[in-house]
């Protein structure tokens, strides 16, 4: 009646079909999560300066320095600097990069244009490249079946082998220590990976559930459910009202963050991003912040923080400069949990929301996780038949009939979940499905063999070596 089988089965298949997709997330994960320290190499002049023995000029000049250097496009954003060595970055929309833009570097002390670069959310070049490599590998909209697959299946396997191996190890004396550390007493062999591959796992399991939580929550299917969920709880991150008092447009968007249309139908004046920006610091935006203009007639001047950084804040405000009026402010403290919370995800996902240990964690998350990949190969390897008399020559995957061995209640109770995660995670029902109906039909196609087969000789006694063949992926037995 106990579930283990079940679970064993899940964990062992599903070991199978996510662990390359978890290998390649895992590696461009890795290269993507130092990339602010590989753009301050790359990029160098265009990111910072010395800093000079005057005061930095006035924030209108510069941009005023960054469109005589860069004529096309509308005026999108001003970023200025947050330390004293940083560039002040001016960003302009141009119609034919779509969601991307320009960057002018422009040097806060001389009004020295440093450099231009195609930014993307305000990623570099080389960020935005690793990013893609790590998203969609550089396949659009395909490619991001990959990672979603990844992120949908990896808290399955984690959970599955945790249930497994308490399950074998929480008994008897010094569970604990069992449970967490290998067993270096063991001989070489399966048992020796065995616990490596699972006792890191245990390590591991809260960093790897927190990634596949907060990577499916911006992923293209189950991310669509995510919005719907926040639709339903009305649980999304506020709009900023950016209209100004008695104007006729209805300027409720949020009017930051390359959030803001072209500004070439609001007119504006320049000058007043200096203004704007004292005035929006005094509201208490503080930090590193975005200045955007207004993007249509009778709206505001909008200020956000955008420091991904712990103690997180994206507090925003709209500012009228002919006033000195924040006529709108909406402060992430109030934001609703789950906005949040998703809001926190993502920055700590990306490794900027704890700084360098952030970077730190998450690289020895990807490490880990390819050693127990590796562990569980070595595994399969180590547990394939090596007399030429057994036919499980690749590896014996666990025997089949968990479903008769599980109590009915209990297998309902498992048809129903799977059903509803299915449905929220729309690449994990599909791809279990897929696997069960090929499961079906192989283990059919093993019956219809073995009714007809004519024994010669009386049947060996069932043992693991004849049990059906097939490959281990993360398996845990």
């Amino acid at each position: 009646m106990s579930i283990g089988p079940l679970v064993l089965r899940l964990h062992f298949y599903a070991g199978i079909l996510v662990a390359p997709f978890l290998a390649v997330a895992a590696l461009t994960g890795l290269a993507f999560v130092f990339s602010p320290q590989l753009d301050r190499l790359v990029y160098d002049h265009e990111l910072r300066v010395e800093v000079g023995d005057r005061p930095a000029r006035p924030l209108a000049e510069q941009v005023t320095a960054a469109r005589a250097a860069h004529p096309d496009g509308d005026l999108a954003s001003v970023v200025p600097p947050v330390v004293a060595t940083d560039t002040t970055k001016v960003v302009f929309d141009l119609p034919e990069l779509g969601e991307k833009q320009h960057t002018v570097y422009v040097d806060p002390y001389t009004n020295e244009v440093r450099g231009t670069l195609t930014t993307w959310f305000g990623e570099t070049p080389l960020q935005t490249w690793l990013d893609d490599l790590h998203r969609n590998l550089h396949l659009g909209a395909v490619g991001r079946h990959y990672s979603e697959l990844a992120a949908s299946w990896l808290w399955v396997v984690v959970l599955g082998g945790l249930v497994l191996w308490l399950r074998r190890q929480w008994t008897g004396r010094r569970r604990l220590r069992r449970t967490v550390l290998p067993d270096l007493a063991a001989k070489v062999g399966v048992r020796r990976t065995r616990s490596w591959h699972a006792a890191t796992g245990v390590w591991l399991a809260v960093g790897l559930l927190a990634l596949s939580a907060t990577g499916l929550t911006w992923s293209r299917y189950a991310g669509a459910n995510f919005d719907v969920l926040q639709d339903g709880l009305d649980a999304h991150s506020p709009a900023l009202r950016t209209a100004l008092p008695g104007a006729s447009a209805g300027g409720t968007g949020d009017g930051g963050h390359h959030e803001g249309g072209t500004t070439g139908a609001a007119a504006f004046d320049v000058s007043d991003v200096d203004r704007v920006t004292l005035l929006a610091r005094a509201a208490g935006v503080g930090g590193k912040v975005e200045v955007s203009p207004p993007s249509e007639p009778g709206t505001a001047w909008t200020v956000a923080q955008d420091d991904p950084t712990w103690p997180y804040n994206w507090d925003r405000a709209a500012v009228d400069p002919a006033t000195g009026a924040v006529v709108a402010h909406s402060r992430f403290a109030e934001w609703p949990v789950l906005a949040q919370l998703s809001k926190l995800g993502v920055a700590f996902h990306m490794g900027f929301l704890f700084g360098i240990a952030n970077q730190i964690l998450l690289a020895a998350l990807a490490v880990g996780l390819l050693c127990v990949i590796v562990w569980a190969y070595r595994m399969w390897w180590q547990r394939r038949p090596t007399r030429a008399d057994r036919a499980a020559r690749l590896g014996a995957p666990p025997a089949r009939g968990a479903w008769r061995r599980t109590h009915p209640l209990v297998a309902a109770a498992v048809l129903a979940v799977a059903a509803a995660v299915g449905w929220a995670l729309p690449l994990l029902g599909v791809t279990l499905a897929a696997f069960l109906l090929v499961d079906l039909v192989v283990g059919g196609l093993g019956r219809r063999r073995a009714r007809r087969a004519i024994p010669t000789s009386p049947a060996p006694a069932p043992g693991p070596e004849h049990a059906e063949p097939g490959l281990a992926g993360a398996v845990e037995r």
